[in-house]
């Protein structure tokens, strides 16, 4: 296990160029900017599966980039509906139903290059609770936290689900090794993972800090809701009953802080 870093950018930095000194990396490459995809990612997802609530499940969210591939596939083999946001929320999210896929099809679907063939998209209202939740991340710690590529949309689709009324469920992630480091600072609107996963090893966090409740609408500027029609939808529907939203009569147009963009 590495070291401990001032911030997230740092051990994004260090974990990036780590598995590609040491032969980790696996397309798409470069690592850098990017949720790496590792050597042993396969591996890593099979035992994933191992573990409860993701073992029992009926249904999660996965994120979609290549590094979960083979998570997504893995559930979609056990039969487990998957659900993914679409790359930067672009165009909301999208259900892949197991139960209509022909087997030796399931790797398309599980393939975001080639899934619209497989999903079918899913309007906020239609989205049901989920079971567990994946995602993605560049580097984690012990403690539960978690530095994804520096974008904040994985954190975003967390808060999306709880903005609807959704009961939190514990969130896992799949890594190599590498990027397992000793620590870093997070920040309270960061998603709190409960399992990590890698090729060789399951841990499971034993006390995971309270997880992000709602949006954070300042946070996010006109640009930003307007580039993620799911979000700017969202903020058009009412409060649904979730006391602790923070909405502002009207949106700050102050940028995300660096490094969440």
């Amino acid at each position: 296990m590495s070291g401990r870093f001032p911030d997230k950018a740092a051990a994004r930095r260090h974990v990036w160029e780590r598995l590609e000194r040491e032969g980790a990396a696996r397309p798409p490459l470069p690592a850098h900017g990017r949720i790496p995809n590792f050597d042993g990612a396969d591996t890593a997802a099979r035992r994933l599966f191992t573990l409860a609530p993701w073992r029992d499940a009926g249904r999660i969210k996965v994120n979609p980039d290549t590094a979960q591939f083979h998570v997504r596939l893995e559930a979609l083999r056990r039969g487990i509906e998957v659900y993914v946001a679409t790359p930067r929320l672009a165009a909301g999210f999208r259900r892949i139903d197991p139960a209509r896929i022909p087997a030796e099809r399931l790797a398309e679907a599980a393939d975001r290059r080639t899934w619209d063939a497989w999903s079918a998209e899913v309007d906020l209202g239609a989205l049901p609770q989920m079971d567990a939740i994946v995602c993605g991340s560049v580097a984690v710690g012990p403690d539960g936290g978690r530095a994804g590529k520096g974008a904040g949309y994985s954190d975003l689709e967390f808060a999306i689900l709880m903005e609807l009324g959704q009961r939190p469920v514990p969130v896992a992630t799949t890594v190599h090794d590498l990027q397992v480091v000793e620590a870093f600072p997070t920040e309270d609107i960061d998603q709190r993972l409960s399992a990590i996963v890698t090729p060789t090893r399951a841990m499971e966090v034993s006390a995971t800090a309270v997880q992000p409740a709602c949006i954070d609408w300042q946070r996010l500027t006109e640009a930003d809701i307007a580039a993620m029609p799911v979000v700017a939808a969202l903020r058009e529907r009412p409060s649904g009953g979730v006391p602790s939203r923070r909405r502002p009569d009207r949106p700050s147009t102050s940028p995300m802080p660096p490094g969440r963009r």
